[in-house]
């Protein structure tokens, strides 16, 4: 029994850090994908620094999935694709800064939902307070990064 909840644990510890991974995967695929539209050298900028924050947080997931024998997966090429030509559909909309902005802001408000939700879950179950405490780290960079984001380019 007592193996059977060691290892519910660190399922249950494996699932927040897969969808932590998940998020700031998909994150750097956002920005990455909109860098090569930014014209605003201050939003280039911001992008580059939330790029290697997300970055970070990747490689700490990956090294918090290792040491529990699991290794992160990636999006399908097919739903990669997808979210590409997503992006690229509303960044020819409008690629101001403000309109690349709220590109960001729109994935990166469902990215707080996500993690906000499955952290509810993960919460009082046994999970590794690593994990807690990236999964936690990443959804305060995110509102963070909400917040200076309309304050800068949202006027």
């Amino acid at each position: 029994m007592t193996e059977t909840v060691i290892n519910s644990k660190s399922r249950q510890t494996a699932a927040l850090l897969e969808t932590t991974y998940q998020n700031v995967h998909a994150a750097c695929n956002v920005i990455l994908d909109l860098m090569p539209r930014v014209k605003d050298a201050e939003l280039k900028s911001d992008l580059t620094v939330a790029l290697s924050v997300f970055d970070a947080f990747a490689s700490r997931a990956a090294k918090l999935l290792a040491e529990e024998g699991v290794k992160p997966t990636t999006e399908s090429m097919m739903s990669r694709m997808t979210a590409k030509w997503g992006t690229a559909m509303q960044a020819m909309k409008d690629s101001s800064a403000a309109g690349l902005v709220e590109i960001l802001l729109q994935g990166t408000n469902d990215g707080i939902s996500e993690m906000l939700h499955v952290l509810r879950e993960a919460e009082n179950t046994g999970v590794s307070e690593d994990a807690l405490r990236l999964a936690r780290d990443l959804c305060a960079y995110e509102e963070k990064a909400v917040s200076e984001w309309k304050d800068k380019y949202l006027r």
